[in-house]
């Protein structure tokens, strides 16, 4: 039997934390659904709510209240454990910190909000595969969806959401472009459409034949799960004998890297990942094997020196 919670949430045996935060945590559900409806009219992303919202459920389980109502001295504490005897993602820290500075400024609490800890950005660069490894990566791919979804990952630098969410329509072979629609920032991008992956499309196309979304998920008339996504390149990774940790993430920075090693400049890569800032997209100058030039005053070019 399901009972469906304040938030739209079931509650089953597998409810979600948010669901159970509201379910056992006295005010919870109200202060949430604040928390919901702000962040949407700020037009934040859906996963976005997500993240916040999980760490937000999670804090208020654990102390069993409220974290409208948290003081401190008790959140600074519960971070200071998170860092401390566990091994949290870099991720979780920063959705409880982060969550927690956009629920006391949307109840005007920005004192608060202001004596949350800072979230530091990581000094490890990011993973990237050798074009070698992209090769085996596609190469022990036999199901030729899975193949499809993760060239198409690599050739177009696509998040993971914006691969699962594009719709069939969203191909443009006319202009071999990718329409990338509410991306991060709830913006909308082209990137570019390889040959070779159109090729790949056209089979997978007349083999599956998606409806609506370009990777259909097991329920119809919906996308891909994200599980699913993470499921099909940790396979791929195993059979290909791959060390490193990859992730989907890996081959969007692996097609920033190789693109630069082709010698394309750093604001038509920042255009293509969507990044808001010039200064993210800077970093694969630490990753990319570039061949240094040799600097010749443009004087001399104006004269064919």
């Amino acid at each position: 039997m399901k009972n469906q919670s304040k938030s739209g949430s079931f509650r089953t045996k597998g409810e979600t934390i948010i669901a159970k935060a509201i379910r056992t945590v006295p005010g919870f559900g109200d202060t949430y659904r604040k928390f919901e409806q702000q962040l949407t009219l700020l037009q934040r992303s859906p996963s976005t709510l997500q993240n916040y919202g999980r760490s937000l459920a999670k804090l208020a389980i654990h102390f069993q209240i409220d974290p409208l109502h948290l003081g401190i001295e008790q959140i600074n504490d519960f971070l200071y454990n998170l860092l401390k005897t566990s091994s949290p993602s870099k991720s979780y820290f920063r959705h409880t910190v982060y969550g927690l500075k956009s629920l006391y400024r949307i109840f005007g609490k920005d004192v608060k909000a202001l004596q949350m800890p800072p979230v530091k950005d990581p000094d490890t660069l990011p993973v990237v595969l050798s074009k070698a490894e992209v090769k085996r990566l596609l190469a022990c791919t036999t199901n030729i969806k899975h193949k499809v979804l993760l060239a198409l990952l690599y050739s177009s630098g696509l998040r993971m959401n914006e691969a699962r969410m594009l719709k069939i329509t969203d191909i443009d072979s006319d202009r071999m472009q990718i329409h990338v629609r509410m991306g991060k920032g709830r913006k909308d991008r082209y990137v570019v459409l390889s040959s070779l992956l159109l090729k790949g499309l056209r089979a997978y196309y007349c083999k599956d034949r998606p409806q609506i979304y370009l990777f259909n998920g097991h329920t119809s008339g919906q996308p891909m799960g994200q599980r699913s996504i993470q499921w099909i390149i940790n396979e791929a990774v195993e059979k290909s004998g791959i060390q490193k940790p990859a992730t989907c993430h890996t081959l969007r920075h692996s097609f920033a890297t190789h693109l630069l090693e082709n010698g394309v400049d750093l604001f038509s890569i920042k255009e293509q990942l969507g990044h808001a800032r010039i200064e993210t997209t800077l970093v694969y100058l630490h990753i990319a094997q570039v061949t240094p030039r040799v600097v010749k005053s443009p004087l001399d070019s104006l004269y064919g020196q």
